[in-house]
């Protein structure tokens, strides 16, 4: 995007590397599975030694990388905090092992630890017969239902080390002071119900998460553990909120490059989610499913593998339009049709 300004470039550190965005703040990459390839991980020097934000997936590359970085560079700053932004197991998954490796406590907002606690320990063989009912209202093939079951419903927690027992809970508004610096905790929805960012206002620091990413619009889904949500409202409800903030911070994301342009991404995130709500609108003229409204808005073809995300992305502009008076959803025979109010 070019109304972002890029001080570190645009790739992520290599294997490895540690890059210093400001004094006392360290940019990692921690390799994860699948097409994002790597999420940020940030370590903030305190008195004690070191803050560590995010972890990745619980995977052998992760858990390598970690503990290089255990032995290496932080030999003589051990780990004394792991704050985790969201649920997302790309960015929690191994706090559990760090918890354990350095009898670190864990810091989280509480609805992003019980969502964390729930899923992890949410653990059988079958698929629930909710979630069966959720795909085949999207208008998902019975196909496509048969292969998504035979998966299990176990996988989030194989991407999650055991958890500690306790979690030290933040709120908006709290500060973590680290190192002599204050950082105010800001809190997201949309992405995930409650996520947890960090602002040093007096460095002009902002430590996003998935809350903004510069390259990406995070995706934002309708889950069946909410079935009738409105996460893309939280969403954009997040957007005004974060507009408060100074438009010079510079942007400390999840995934991508650290950024300055936070207004400008933030106006870019919103133009792009309205000009979907209105094309899927005028889409909604004939009444349409969920699994029908992909290629409308979704710049991509849709392959087996996407086809949960890009459902629950699906059903998130679907309800807010409907919230906003601008759909109607009828059922029959078990499958959701939308259409234009």
């Amino acid at each position: 995007m070019t109304d972002l300004t890029y001080l570190f470039g645009t790739e992520p550190p290599a294997a490895g590397d540690l890059v210093e965005v400001a004094p006392g703040v360290r940019w990692w990459s921690v390799p994860v599975p699948g097409p994002l390839r790597q999420v940020n991980g940030y370590l903030l020097a305190d008195h004690a030694g070191t803050v560590a934000v995010d972890t990745g997936f619980n995977t052998d590359d992760a858990l390598a990388a970690w503990r290089a970085l255990l032995a290496g560079s932080l030999a003589d700053r051990p780990i004394t905090r792991i704050v985790c932004t969201h649920f997302h197991p790309d960015h929690s998954g191994l706090a559990g092992w760090l918890a354990r490796k350095t009898g670190a406590p864990l810091i989280m907002t509480r609805v992003e630890w019980l969502t964390l606690r729930l899923l992890v320990a949410d653990a059988r063989a079958q698929v629930p017969a909710e979630m069966l009912a959720h795909w085949r209202g999207a208008g998902w093939s019975e196909g496509e239902i048969d292969r998504a079951a035979a998966l299990g419903w176990d996988r989030f927690g194989r991407l999650v080390a055991r958890l500690p027992f306790g979690c030290g809970i933040v709120a908006a508004g709290d500060a973590l002071t680290v190192g002599g610096h204050r950082w105010r905790v800001v809190v997201g929805e949309g992405h995930s119900p409650a996520h947890l960012c960090l602002l040093d206002e007096a460095r002009g620091l902002f430590l996003a998460g998935d809350q903004v990413l510069p390259r990406i619009s995070p995706n934002v889904s309708v889950t069946a553990l909410e079935p009738e949500g409105d996460p893309l409202g939280a969403w954009l409800a997040s957007i005004a909120r974060l507009r408060a903030l100074p438009a010079d911070l510079l942007v400390l994301p999840g995934h991508g490059a650290p950024f300055r342009g936070l207004h400008a991404r933030l106006d870019a995130i919103e133009g792009e989610h309205r000009a979907r709500l209105d094309a899927l609108h005028a889409f909604l003229a004939e009444p349409r499913r969920a699994r029908d409204c992909f290629a409308t808005l979704f710049r991509r073809p849709v392959g087996e593998d996407m086809l949960g995300m890009a459902t629950g992305g699906a059903l998130a502009h679907l309800h807010r339009l409907r919230a906003e008076g601008r759909a109607i959803r009828d059922t029959r025979d078990g499958v959701w049709w939308w259409r234009a109010a």
